[in-house]
């Protein structure tokens, strides 16, 4: 009797452990100088605290194509440059982001995206910072669940850390990443 009262206790920590390990929080801001709604969104996952501030772009009936061009380096959001902001290491394949501010940029492109990390972190989102880069790693190409009229950020919690994932029209586009 003991013994399966501990089983159970054991797995509901478990089970309160892994919860608290990983939470998100989205926060509307105002519109960006562009126009566009702009969002914040929180995560903490493995005690780090991440954050991703972006102009939130909506397809108002255009294929997201044609705004996010092939082979071409995105801003990827509206308006003010993208910024990703973490108070822990994270490790996006072989970028280590050291804490700080950074701004996201990415290459669209049909098999793979670019997720591109720059040392600029503020100011408008074009032109792009060439020789600002921090680092580049790929992005796997993906559909989207459903279509998804707002560009929007996700971090999912994996068993090897997290995923960064974006969403928007029927793209879905994400890269793993660890804490440390």
């Amino acid at each position: 009797m003991n013994r399966s009262y501990t089983t159970f206790g054991a797995a509901f920590a478990a089970l309160l452990l892994s919860t608290t390990l990983f939470a998100q929080k989205t926060t509307e801001l105002k519109k960006g100088s562009g126009g566009s709604p702009h969002a914040r969104t929180e995560w903490t996952i493995d005690g780090a605290n991440i954050s991703i501030e972006y102009g939130r772009p909506l397809l108002k009936g255009r294929p997201e194509t044609a705004m996010m061009p092939a082979g071409q380096v995105w801003r990827t959001g509206a308006d003010e440059q993208t910024t990703l902001k973490t108070d822990k290491p994270l490790k996006f394949g072989s970028i280590t982001v050291p804490p700080g501010a950074y701004g996201i940029h990415t290459i669209p492109g049909a098999g793979e995206w670019t997720l591109i990390i720059s040392k600029r972190s503020a100011g408008w989102g074009i032109p792009y910072p060439a020789g600002q880069d921090l680092g580049r790693t790929t992005m796997k190409v993906g559909k989207a669940s459903g279509p998804v009229e707002m560009l929007t950020f996700h971090i999912d919690d994996t068993p090897a850390g997290a995923t960064l994932r974006l969403e928007w029209g029927t793209t879905s586009v994400s890269t793993p990443f660890t804490v440390g």
